[in-house]
């Protein structure tokens, strides 16, 4: 079976956005150390971009999550595949996610890191598809809302290819 993306996001529209949700993270973290979360694999590219446009210190750390295996499809069920290395407590912290559909991951990954009595939780997702939701997430940073279709690229994977893809594209079934 052969995918043939389709672009829905070029590369300069997303550095141009990218650019624009870098301005409202600064502003709204003025004075304060945020720490950046990275839902991996595919923040990583979109989180890379964002803290290198940003002139305030920052930490990083990373989590793994699944939900979809090998599928396009939410598996519905949440799994903590790895957890963040560094203490949340008393941290702001901005989640970064490639894509916020179900809600689902988005939802138990709150409830996670409430365990660890953090400062404050804002969520930056570069790709939100509102149309899957199965629980309600209030996102506080948007890149672009997209249909309800399959999305590969700029980090974004369908098992595990297109990563590496400098646009966000759609992948239809040949």
């Amino acid at each position: 079976m052969m995918m043939k993306p389709q672009i829905l996001f070029s590369e300069q529209q997303i550095i141009k956005r990218v650019a624009e949700l870098a301005g409202e993270i600064q502003r709204d973290y003025t004075n304060k150390t945020p720490l950046f979360l990275s839902i991996l694999k595919g923040s990583v590219v979109f989180l890379s971009d964002i803290i290198r446009r940003l002139d305030m210190p920052v930490e990083i750390d990373f989590i793994k999550l699944s939900s979809y295996g090998s599928k396009t499809t939410s598996s519905g069920k949440v799994q903590l595949i790895q957890d963040m290395s560094l203490t949340i407590e008393g941290k702001d912290i901005l989640i970064i996610e490639d894509i916020v559909d179900t809600g689902l991951t988005i939802s138990f990954l709150l409830e996670h890191l409430q365990k660890g009595n953090p400062s404050s939780i804002r969520i930056c997702t570069l790709l939100d598809k509102p149309s899957r939701r199965k629980v309600p997430v209030h996102i506080d940073y948007v890149g672009f809302t997209i249909p309800d279709t399959f999305v590969v690229g700029y980090g974004v994977d369908f098992n595990e290819q297109f990563r590496n893809l400098r646009d966000i594209c759609s992948i239809e079934q040949l």
